[in-house]
């Protein structure tokens, strides 16, 4: 049994003549890898189906081929201060070797990405999106002070090995890597190339995202997917898996029309820098602390087998009160979910709405998120 992804082929890059390809293109096709186009690339939708690589994701551990990401490197003096005009996130706080979630914001505190920020000894990392790297660039290059070296780091691929046994079969390679916890990083080294490794990742599971110069992933790749835990991964279950664990997908749900408390990413700006300012589009923030919001990201539980995708509307008897921006069935969950924008005044847990899909009223309900339990190995148990 297939199922289809809930919104990831629908890209909102721009279109290209030729899609840019891999570095791992041929090794993609090699193991049966179906290629679509996403963010002007071609990349991998599936290999034996989508239902059955999200439950090998949950059971074991899949390999995810996310290269067409955008990679960034800074450097340069005050560089963390620097990087906090145009991030909302405690840069100056972050740790050495630790990493966090943060958001680039437009003057009107709109979302521009949401994007994975590390503190290295000499430099720092980021990791944005790859429908949006370019835009990023630009507009980080126009924001930075002129004394900061920005390096895309074109000449790296990057993998994400997620699920329960992901710990345990990137140890078999890099023993190391075992002492990392959740949000932690560090440098190490494989096949005589150095790596770079945050344990995290964008399906809930426990698992790790690995920079690696393009030259030296084919034969990460193959060492991994030697190993009885690991298989290759498709775009499709990686989106099925990050809907299972709330997470929102940039151009579908969060875009530069929501803000980040609206979108329920308010973590990711820190008690200082809500009080104290000083990052793009702190105005916004400030007043809808204070003044609340019209509308909410919400999680969806639907009656039924049929999903509501993108763009199906939601209503309160005849008031229409919100739209779906992310939906699909949800294997783990073995019912239709979804994620959507919902005024306010009918954003609590258990209120009762119906979606319209195919002429027909489902009947749903706001759900907390995320629907499937996070797996995340932290340092502290239940923090």
């Amino acid at each position: 049994m297939t199922t289809q992804p809930s919104e990831i082929l629908d890209d909102s890059a721009p279109e290209t003549a030729s899609p840019e390809r891999l570095p791992l293109d041929a090794w993609h096709r090699s193991r049966g890898g179906r290629m679509v186009e996403f963010a002007s690339y071609e990349m991998p939708i599936q290999y034996e189906g989508i239902m059955a690589e999200h439950a090998w994701t949950r059971t074991h551990a899949g390999l995810f081929d996310v290269s067409h990401m955008g990679q960034l490197a800074f450097s340069g003096d005050d560089v963390d201060a620097a990087l906090e005009t145009v991030l909302p996130g405690d840069i100056l706080g972050l740790k050495t070797f630790c990493q966090k979630y943060s958001l680039l914001l437009d003057e009107n505190g709109g979302i521009l990405d949401d994007l994975m920020v590390s503190r290295r000894p000499d430099d720092f990392y980021m990791v944005v999106n790859g429908a949006m790297k370019f835009e990023d660039i630009g507009w980080l290059r126009e924001h930075l002070p002129d004394n900061i070296t920005m390096n895309h780091m074109e000449d790296h691929a990057l993998l994400a090995l997620q699920g329960p046994e992901a710990g345990a079969a990137l140890a078999e390679l890099i023993p190391e890597t075992a002492d990392l916890y959740f949000m932690q990083c560090n440098a190490f080294t494989f096949g005589g190339h150095d790596l770079w490794i945050s344990r995290s990742g964008y399906t809930g599971e426990d698992g790790f995202e690995i920079s690696v110069p393009a030259e030296g992933v084919e034969a990460l790749a193959d060492a991994l997917c030697a190993l009885p835990q690991v298989k290759p991964i498709g775009l499709g279950a990686r989106d099925s898996l990050r809907l299972e664990a709330g997470l929102p997908l940039y151009g579908h749900d969060i875009d530069t029309k929501v803000s980040p408390i609206a979108a329920d990413l308010g973590f990711a700006i820190s008690k200082r820098r809500r009080e104290q300012g000083g990052f793009i589009g702190h105005g916004r923030i400030a007043k809808e602390l204070t003044d609340g919001v019209p509308s909410r990201r919400v999680g969806l539980s639907i009656d039924g087998r049929l999903p509501a995708r993108e763009g199906s509307l939601i209503f309160v008897g005849d008031a229409q009160v919100g739209m779906v921006t992310s939906g699909g069935f949800a294997p783990t969950v073995g019912a239709p979910i979804a994620m959507g924008w919902v005024a306010t005044p009918h954003c609590a847990i258990g209120t009762a709405l119906e979606i319209e899909v195919r002429g027909k009223r489902l009947a749903a309900k706001v759900a907390p998120m995320p629907f499937v339990p996070h797996n995340y190995r932290r340092l502290k148990p239940g923090a």
